[in-house]
């Protein structure tokens, strides 16, 4: 098999399907060591000292949720600008350089300042979430429909690889700091965050240098006054109710099995010292779940192709199923080990191709009025689940009953993608007359 054919296999054959697949690479440094490893263990232990370990574990779902809203309420606004203005990348620039200017600032958070940790954490999740609805918004735009899950998968695998590659390099650097000549490990960890900042921005620069800014959407004659855009997003509210109801259900799926997902990815470090698990287990099982990641959301990307988008999701909402009820009885690191490697099968995979379903499903020119949307939708999740584990923490006064909260969000996720007609949601993608 020659080199060109494995590219053309993992969705990265061409110079500009590279060049968008390295913002995965990029921003999943945040992803990683900011949301799941590093900053949360370092929260707990650092800049919420004084605060009881359920208090901080609530605070820091709550600061989750309210950047994600933030950013809920304002993507469909923003979708609709970067479309009729053709103001895609510009957008995903500025969501950029907020998150990376908020990353850099977590290396000044110390000890018990949890309140400027929580603030610029919220600041540095806008910046990551917001620039998904532009970068989410550019795949149906370099990827072509039929290698458009393979492309999605393909970023998503980078994004697993480059971020566990600058994790192991940031472990390194808090294992053993006096190696590399640094004071001790807290100002390794704090140096840990300042990396997360330069790789963001400079893996960044790809893609803008590489892939085109796609035409703007224009429509009533050109219009693009902000009256003008708040109409738009009326007609498309209308179309996901009307011609493309198969997406609007999409949503709903989504909606409801990335509460899960989001959940179990945000919180996991914290439930695992919050049930006595060490800080080793913690940081190894989240590297299984970076580097099986790998092969596995390639494979998911090929899976697709042999027996259908919507049937391999369906897989991997079952093993998240079995992964949630699993988690409630966990009480060893051979057991979390176990559920880190489960999460790695389908993690990527499942979220890859969630955004490559929902592409296909959508009119192309209107790539980011679909995505204001279906970020809406994804962040709600965000918002939900979170909250709604910090809540249930503090009712049962046990983040172990809290963990089976998401489990009937996948079951209720499952439900809604099969009642999805894919074909007929494409066809109504086709049919839309273009700008």
């Amino acid at each position: 098999m020659t080199g060109s054919s494995i590219l053309e296999r993992l969705g990265l054959h061409r110079r500009e399907l590279r060049a968008w697949a390295m913002y995965d690479w990029a921003n999943s440094a945040f992803v990683l060591v900011i949301i799941t490893a590093v900053f949360p263990l370092y929260y707990q232990s650092v800049a919420a000292a004084g605060l009881g370990v359920e208090t901080a574990m609530a605070r820091y779902g709550w600061a989750t949720s309210i950047s994600l809203l933030i950013v809920a309420a304002l993507a469909p606004f923003l979708g609709a600008v970067a479309d009729m203005r053709a103001l895609r990348k510009t957008l995903l620039g500025g969501s950029v350089v907020l998150g990376v200017f908020a990353t850099a600032g977590l290396a000044f958070a110390g000890q018990g300042e949890w309140a400027r940790a929580l603030f610029l954490f919220c600041a540095g999740n806008i910046g990551v979430t917001a620039s998904f609805i532009f970068y989410d918004a550019l795949l149906p735009h370099v990827a072509r429909p039929e290698e458009i899950d393979r492309v999605s998968a393909g970023g998503y695998a980078l994004g697993y690889l480059g971020s566990g590659l600058l994790l192991l390099l940031n472990l390194a650097w808090i294992r053993y700091p006096a190696s590399f000549g640094i004071p001790g490990t807290e100002a390794a960890t704090r140096l840990s965050f300042l990396s997360v900042a330069v790789w963001w921005g400079l893996f960044s620069l790809p893609l803008f240098r590489r892939v085109p800014e796609p035409p703007p959407f224009s429509a009533g004659g050109g219009a693009t006054s902000y009256r003008a855009v708040f109409t738009r997003l009326g007609v498309t509210l209308r179309d996901l109710r009307g011609s493309h109801r198969d997406a609007f259900v999409l949503l709903l799926a989504v909606m409801c099995y990335n509460e899960g997902i989001g959940t179990i990815i945000r919180m996991s470090a914290i439930y695992a010292a919050g049930i006595g698990l060490p800080q080793s287990t913690v940081i190894l099982a989240i590297l299984l779940v970076q580097f099986i990641g790998v092969p596995c959301a390639f494979l998911f990307g090929n899976l697709a192709g042999l027996i259908g988008t919507k049937r391999t999701i369906l897989v991997g909402l079952a093993v998240y199923a079995l992964i949630a009820l699993l988690a409630y009885r966990m009480n060893s690191s051979p057991e979390f080990y176990l559920l880190a490697v489960l999460v790695a099968l389908v993690q990527g995979g499942t979220q890859a191709l969630s955004r490559s379903l929902f592409a296909s499903m959508i009119p192309k020119a209107r790539a980011s009025e679909f995505f204001g949307f279906f970020s809406v939708f994804e962040k709600l999740s965000g918002v939900f689940g979170p909250g709604l584990f910090g809540i249930m923490v503090l009712i049962t006064g046990s983040s172990r009953d809290a963990i089976l909260t998401v489990l009937a969000l996948f079951v209720a996720g499952a439900i809604f993608l099969a009642m999805t007609n894919v074909e007929r949601g494409r066809a109504a993608a086709q049919n839309t007359a273009p700008a």
